[in-house]
């Protein structure tokens, strides 16, 4: 079955309403050093701002997928449009920490409700052979709205100001949600699809039994160690980082945010076309991002002084890496649950990245407290020390995710499904193709010019 144009239209419109909240998401890290100006803070108060907003987000993630199973998208996306946009023109008013809080609340809130009801519409709209792709897609053409804020909403605060930017980005977020109302339907056949009542047995029952599948758990510490890097340099410290951190520019370091998602957005269907074809073999390409990273921020790290510009880059483009890497977790959740929780594992798997991020992001601004007294002057050996903080959140995602691949591949087989070891697997593939290429010779079939 061919995808139909309404189809695609119900699509963009949601992603649409993605990138907005991806916008939403991450203005507070391009806004970092204005933020710490206008509301007299250190890094670690600051840090706080956006580790409250995710916290929210995370701890949302399970009640917005039950309430996804139960009421739908449109209602969700819509909702969170409007509540983002609410905080947005807080944001844009207060000049008080109370007041910045609860904006920050807000668009936790909001984001909450979108990134999973948008993943949920794709199944319903388009066959299940495109939809590892089409996930990788929406999160990663999602990114633009990083894009968004590391550039034209740099470039609002460094000129017209803070309120300006704010109340802009506030405005164009109500924009696209009565887009959205109007657009959207959760299923081809029926404009707003509700499913059982939430009971609390209910959702005893669908945590349970999503949880306990080692798949979910595969997923939610596939999407915990592979997200957190990119998600907390692109959310918090990355522009602090260039800046403050390397000596770069403003211009330099919204060019190489800017680098940072289209990466990732190049990287994606390259990643969903893999998962799609060698599904046994996800938690390879999972592993190797992790590798990337790691090794990415160790060279950086390691590396004497500032680091020079193309090794920033490298530092990005490796990062650019994590969110499509991140988006394996959702193909985990979508392959080893009932459609009848979907809504619920896919929140469970995006609390992973989350939760992860806010680790990130508090541990950095609290040792860059302890080093410099609270006051936002840094050398590049205060940064060094602080990233290095991000070891410990690799360990720990990766034991997790060892483990319930062990355990996730033996569920496999008790069901007839046997996942070979990667070496015997490539050994095998190598054994094939020498005996298809002594076949060929043999018979004497041979290409033009005599050659195999």
């Amino acid at each position: 079955m061919r995808p139909t144009g309404r189809a695609w239209a119900v699509w963009a419109v949601a992603l649409a309403a993605y990138i907005m909240a991806v916008l939403h998401r991450t203005s507070l890290g391009v806004a970092g050093l204005d933020a710490q100006d206008r509301f007299h803070v250190g890094a670690g108060a600051l840090a706080s701002f956006a580790v409250l907003q995710l916290l929210v987000y995370a701890g949302l993630q399970v009640p917005v997928g039950l309430l996804l199973d139960r009421f739908g998208s449109l209602r969700l996306i819509v909702t969170g449009g409007m509540v983002m946009a609410a905080g947005q023109a807080l944001m844009a008013t207060t000049h008080g920490v109370e007041g910045a809080v609860l904006a920050r609340v807000l668009v936790g809130a909001g984001d909450a409700m979108t990134f999973i009801s948008v993943l949920r519409l794709v199944p319903h709209w388009f066959p299940a052979r495109r939809v590892p792709v089409l996930t990788q897609l929406t999160g990663l053409i999602g990114q633009t709205g990083q894009v968004l804020s590391a550039v034209p909403l740099a470039a609002l605060l460094a000129g017209p100001g803070w309120t300006t930017a704010f109340l802009g980005t506030a405005a164009t977020g109500v924009f696209i949600a009565l887009v959205a109302l109007a657009a959207l339907r959760d299923t081809p056949d029926r404009r707003l699809s509700s499913g059982d009542a939430v009971t609390l047995r209910r959702v005893g029952s669908d945590l349970a039994q999503s949880w306990r599948h080692p798949g979910t758990r595969l997923g939610f510490w596939s999407h915990f160690t592979t997200q957190f890097a990119g998600t907390a340099f692109a959310l918090m410290w990355g522009f602090p980082f260039l800046i403050a951190g390397q000596g770069l520019d403003r211009e330099t370091a919204s060019t190489l945010l800017a680098l940072f998602v289209l990466v990732g957005m190049a990287a994606g269907p390259l990643i969903g076309v893999l998962v799609q074809r060698y599904p046994l073999r996800r938690s390879v390409l999972v592993l190797a991002v992790i590798a990337v990273n790691a090794g990415a921020w160790g060279l950086v790290l390691a590396w004497p002084g500032h680091a020079p510009l193309p090794v920033l880059v490298l530092l990005v483009m490796a990062l650019g890496l994590g969110g499509p890497g991140s988006m394996i977790g959702f193909d985990y959740a979508r392959t080893f649950n009932p459609p009848s929780r979907l809504g619920t594992a896919t929140g469970v798997v995006n609390v992973g990245g989350f939760v992860a991020s806010l680790l990130t992001i508090e541990l950095v601004g609290l040792i860059l407290d302890a080093r410099t007294g609270g006051r936002a002057t840094y050398e590049i050996s205060d940064f060094k020390i602080a990233m290095a903080v991000q070891y410990l959140i690799f360990a720990v995602g990766l034991a997790g995710i060892l483990r319930n691949r062990r355990l996730a591949r033996r569920r496999l087989a008790d069901e007839g499904v046997v996942v070979r070891p990667l070496r015997v697997a490539l050994g095998l593939g190598m054994s094939r193709a020498v005996k298809a290429r002594t076949l060929i010779v043999g018979t004497g079939v041979r290409g033009r010019g005599g050659h195999d």
